[in-house]
């Protein structure tokens, strides 16, 4: 083979492209290209440490900072939505929240036609990739390459708050991982003897040594190199520099629900009129590219805490931060060793309802920006974000030029669907509920957000609408499916496109129930199995 030419070429290395990097070297029979915009990434502090997140969420050298167009859900807003920027994606700067959603989430998807991803077919998937201690064999994995673990109670807070979902009925889920997801339990996290579990750190480190694996950072793909109906390769950039390189088998697009649109319409892929409005030829029609996106749009309600220690507030300042860096360097644990929203709950926002559809995760501090740096405020209290998990808002993502750099439009239409306008109030009330139920309602102090003065629906939406933000869960761009707006088929083939993938959270025809990072690894994880056995079939006929 030429130099710049692979077997397979993967372009980003994200949750999903690492794990398709390390899949697609391990035998050693394939030469392998992972691409990725961003930086190396592999010695920035703040990454390791699971409370260096507060570090990460803004900062452009590690983070693209995008945000969306205003529209009347986001009160005329520009809602930051943070993007990973560096090896691992949004997995090196996320909250390391490992959520894989509920059984009816995939059974859904091969109810809309999508053979091979229900419940029972991507299970063993979670199961291979995780090593975990909890739970049981039957849903849980043990010695896969993603270490997740449980946060541990710290402070009496957690207790309290368990107790307090369970007088309200709600109640206490060793594994919302498992068998069912409802219930109240510390989250799952991916964090291991206080280090971040990235895809970077799991899957991509280990095959860094593989001659047959070339990772390139800086990496600025401008577009798909398509001979007839059939992709061949990519054009990209490091520091300014044009540079080509070509697939003999397939080239599979993971840059993520943002970039993965953005790419296919930079390449002649998607909807002609837009395409032609941009100078772009249209290289191959497909309508649904950088349609259906969904997210979970959140209110994050605030409380003040009276009990001394209760929240990280206390240990996060002065001197108590001094013992916990202290604590942290010594033995790994800690504050600093912990997930961001360590607590969340899952519940049904009205009868009938087979399972949960709406979450509240708890922050235990409240946080506060200084001359745009986020920081641990003084005052006492707690955060509760508070979603349905299930969005039905459905906006788009397209290019705004044909600038590989310039970040695309990303228009949410947050709460443009009824379900989700009633079912964030009644999720929101729950909340007050939860807060005003002993043990806990005797260390609460005063709602400080939205706050006494919101008691009406119409206050209430009035509120979210300007002060909800994303809870960085993008997904559905480049929708799997049968229908005139699928991108993929069930293989994440692209429609009408020979020896071209997408995998990534835009191949999700729906939102799953919960944080988008564990799907987005199984998706990885599987398209590396269909990637691999077409290979192997593809040889096998050469053979004959």
């Amino acid at each position: 083979m030429e130099a710049n030419t692979y077997d397979f070429i993967i372009v980003g290395a994200g949750s999903a492209g690492s794990v398709l990097a390390n899949r697609l070297s391990a035998s050693g029979d394939y030469r392998v290209l992972c691409l990725e915009a961003g930086t190396e990434g592999s010695n920035y502090i703040w990454s390791r440490i699971p409370i260096g997140v507060a570090k990460l969420i803004d900062n452009p050298a590690v983070n693209w900072c995008y945000s969306c167009e205003p529209d009347e859900g986001s009160g005329q807003r520009r809602i930051e939505v943070p993007r990973g920027k560096m090896l691992g994606g949004s997995s090196s700067i996320n909250g390391m929240v490992f959520v894989r959603g509920q059984r009816q989430d995939y059974d859904h998807w091969a109810q809309l036609g999508n053979r091979g991803w229900s419940y029972q077919d991507v299970l063993p998937l979670f199961k291979m990739m995780e090593s975990y201690e909890g739970g049981s064999d039957e849903f849980r994995g043990r010695d896969g390459l993603l270490k997740v673990t449980d946060s541990p109670q710290i402070t009496p807070f957690f207790e309290k708050l368990i107790q307090s979902a369970e007088k309200i009925g709600i109640k206490r889920n060793p594994d919302y991982n498992g068998a069912e997801q409802e219930g109240i339990a510390m989250t799952q996290a991916t964090i291991n003897k206080g280090r971040r579990q990235s895809t970077a750190y799991c899957y991509l480190d280990p095959a860094r040594g593989r001659p047959n694996l070339t990772i390139e950072t800086g990496a600025m793909a401008a577009s798909l190199i398509l001979e007839g109906k059939r992709c061949v390769g990519v054009r990209y950039a490091v520091n300014g520099q044009a540079r080509e390189a070509r697939a003999t088998r397939e080239l599979i697009v993971s840059s993520g629900s943002i970039n993965s649109p953005k790419l296919l319409e930079l390449s002649g892929i998607g909807q002609p009129d837009l395409l032609r409005e941009h100078g772009i030829e249209v290289r191959h029609e497909l309508p649904g590219v950088g349609e259906n996106l969904r997210d979970h749009y959140s209110p994050r309600m605030r409380f003040s805490i009276t009990e001394k220690d209760a929240t990280f507030n206390d240990k996060g300042r002065g001197w108590k931060l001094v013992r916990e860096v202290m604590n942290y360097a010594i033995s790994r644990k800690g504050f600093m060793a912990m997930s961001s929203v360590p607590i969340r709950m899952y519940f049904r926002t009205r009868e009938g309802l087979d399972s949960p559809d709406a979450t509240i995760s708890v922050m235990p501090f409240l946080a506060e920006r200084v001359n745009r740096e986020r920081r641990i405020a003084r005052q006492r209290g707690v955060t509760m974000n508070i979603n349905v998990l299930r969005s039905d808002s459905r906006g788009s993502i397209h290019i705004k030029s044909t600038d590989p750099a310039e970040p695309p439009a990303i228009n949410f239409n947050f709460l443009s669907s009824e379900l989700d306008r009633t079912g964030v109030i009644i999720a929101m009330r729950k909340g007050r509920e939860l807060m005003a139920a002993s043990p806990v309602s005797d260390i609460v102090g005063e709602e400080l957000a939205p706050g006494p003065a919101y008691q009406t629906d119409e206050e209430l939406l009035e509120w979210v609408r300007n002060n909800a933000e994303t809870t960085y869960h993008p997904v559905g761009t480049c929708k799997m499916g049968q229908d005139a707006m699928a991108v993929v088929d069930d293989q994440l083939r692209v429609h009408g496109i020979e020896g071209l993938r997408v995998a990534d959270a835009s191949i999700m025809p729906t939102l799953t129930s919960g944080n988008t990072n564990a799907p987005s690894i199984m998706i990885g994880e599987k398209c590396s199995v269909m990637v691999l056995a077409a290979a192997e079939g593809a040889k096998a006929k050469a053979a004959a």
